[in-house]
């Protein structure tokens, strides 16, 4: 089973290849199963597609059981449009099947004007704790923004969490802000904005 990172990697260089040699619109499939040593099954398959303007995407997966209630699975995908922006993203999944898993993600994008941006997020569960972290980032001609967070629920139904969040304007206005929830205590939230001199300045609503 290939990493959540090499599959990533993988559909970036399919695409590359795809797009680049292929001198016709079209979409090809591909897909197996077959049977694997740990006494389950292995299912890869993909797909590729070219437009006529020059856009392209490509997606590819795999799923591997086993006999004792196992399962992983990874899948990423890319695309590049007719006007050169591109974007790709991927995820990998296990469970043992007894109540233990992960889900890691990721996805980036950049756009034919300069915009970009990316995002990743991993999620474990063990015996019903459920621990979630998460963080994204874009930029553009505007300005740009990120943000990170943390949450938590516990098998008993307990909840709580953290987001925080900088954002800055093009004319170096900076927004800084946390927000957290827990049960009981419901949503806090606190910011403070600064100008491109580092004075706090009022937010606008």
């Amino acid at each position: 089973m290939k990493s959540f990172s090499k599959m990533f990697l993988f559909s970036a260089m399919f695409l590359g290849l795809t797009a680049g040699s292929a001198s016709a619109q079209g979409v090809a499939h591909g897909r197996v199963t077959r049977k694997n040593s740990a006494g389950g099954t292995t299912t890869v398959g993909g797909t590729a597609a070219k437009g006529p303007n020059g856009g392209a995407v490509v997606r590819g997966g795999a799923v591997a059981t086993n006999g004792q209630g196992g399962v992983a699975a990874a899948h990423g995908s890319a695309a590049r449009g007719p006007n050169g922006g591109v974007a790709a993203r991927g995820a990998e999944t296990t469970s043992n099947g007894q109540g233990q898993g992960q889900r890691t993600s990721g996805g980036a994008f950049k756009g034919p004007n300069g915009a970009q941006g990316s995002r990743k997020s991993s999620t474990q569960v063990n015996d019903g704790n459920i621990t979630h972290q998460g963080s994204a980032q874009a930029s553009g001609k505007n300005g740009s923004v990120q943000t990170s967070g943390s949450s938590q629920r516990t098998a008993n139904g307990q909840t709580s969490g953290q987001r925080d969040t900088t954002a800055t304007g093009k004319n170096g206005d900076t927004y800084n802000g946390t927000t957290t929830y827990q049960t009981g205590q419901g949503v806090q939230h606190s910011g403070t904005c600064t100008n491109s001199s580092g004075q706090t300045i009022p937010c606008k609503q």
